[in-house]
């Protein structure tokens, strides 16, 4: 099956998982920018790191065939650190304009923070003057839910963003149902002992449907697995869905988000 894993992070991963993936038939990944496990000292740190993201992945990428994208941004982690925040905000435009970014992500927050509202506030701002599609990252901790409706008031309330341009990703059971009435696409997080399982994914197809909604790995640094959104398709398979329904939210889906951004070129 041909399948788009919309969020992975490739910076964080062997050459070997590039050929797992064009074997196994992920021929289209897009990356965002995000926290690599440590705290940056400053906005050069992140100049090299979009440039990486830019540049180093999608050659790294092309020599196995694989399509790769990416999206800039300053993850909610470190945007506690709101000087550092303003420096790499002004460094963010020339990596947009590269041809594989999609968009501005994946941004939001982390601990709810002032200070990370405020760079929040301010990535949200340059998307509207950029016209540019735009992914959140919600609180992985208690605070999720708090977290995701600060989120969805923050963008609710700018006219300019069609929420149909934004997808709320890491959401849980206990989120879904207000980021889908509220018209946003959501994201769930295939991620080993904390953001979800294939179980659970497929649970949430079952129950709440699979429009506006995408599957990812979100392969990093840590425990992950770069072919996660496989092996939940084929929970899906198991339970007796057609390859229709299958291909629909791990290609179709997915497809349909990022071409959007007329930059998404995929077969």
């Amino acid at each position: 099956m041909k399948a788009i894993d919309p969020h992975i992070h490739m910076v964080s991963r062997t050459t070997d998982d590039y050929l797992q993936l064009t074997i196994a038939g992920i021929h289209t990944i897009a990356e965002p920018a995000f926290w690599a496990g440590f705290d940056r000292t400053s906005a050069a740190g992140f100049r090299d790191y979009f440039h990486i993201l830019t540049v180093t992945e999608p050659a790294r990428a092309a020599r196995f065939g694989v399509k790769h994208y990416c999206w800039i941004g300053m993850n909610a982690k470190e945007a506690e650190n709101l000087t550092m925040s303003e420096d790499v905000l002004a460094l963010m435009p020339e990596f947009l304009d590269a041809p594989t970014a999609l968009g501005i992500g994946e941004i939001g927050l982390n601990k709810n923070s002032r200070n990370e509202i405020k760079t929040l506030e301010l990535q949200l701002d340059l998307a509207v003057r950029r016209n540019e599609l735009i992914l959140i990252h919600t609180p992985h901790l208690e605070d999720k839910l708090k977290g995701t409706r600060i989120i969805m008031e923050m963008i609710l309330s700018e006219p300019r963003i069609d929420p149909g341009r934004v997808m709320i990703d890491h959401a849980e059971e206990h989120t879904i149902r207000e980021i889908k009435d509220s018209g946003f696409w959501f994201g769930l997080t295939l991620y080993p002992h904390s953001k979800g399982s294939p179980e659970r994914a497929i649970d949430v197809v079952e129950l709440y449907g699979a429009e506006r909604l995408c599957i990812n790995s979100s392969a990093d640094w840590s425990v992950s697995d770069p072919l996660s959104i496989l092996k939940c398709a084929n929970e899906m398979r198991r339970r007796g869905h057609s390859e229709q329904a299958i291909g629909n939210v791990f290609y179709d889906n997915p497809k349909t988000f990022l071409s959007q951004c007329p930059k998404f070129q995929v077969g």
